[in-house]
């Protein structure tokens, strides 16, 4: 199951928060990292914000690249 860690910067960090679902995709567009499942969108962030999104599950494959 796909688990990503959402970052924020020190200031913020009590906002930081796992987000995890069976189909979750983390994808980018226009300025935002978005999370979302079969259902729709999860959780966006937008690059200004200065998090930081990793993905923490077991079986891990790459995350998408910007561009």
């Amino acid at each position: 199951m796909p688990k990503y860690a959402v970052i924020h910067p020190r200031e913020q960090r009590s906002d930081d928060i796992l987000v995890e679902g069976d189909a979750l995709e983390l994808w980018f567009t226009a300025g935002w990292a978005v999370l979302s499942d079969t259902t729709g969108v999860c959780l966006a962030i937008p690059s200004g914000q200065g998090a930081h999104i990793q993905r923490v599950d077991d079986d891990q494959e790459p995350a998408p690249q910007e561009g």
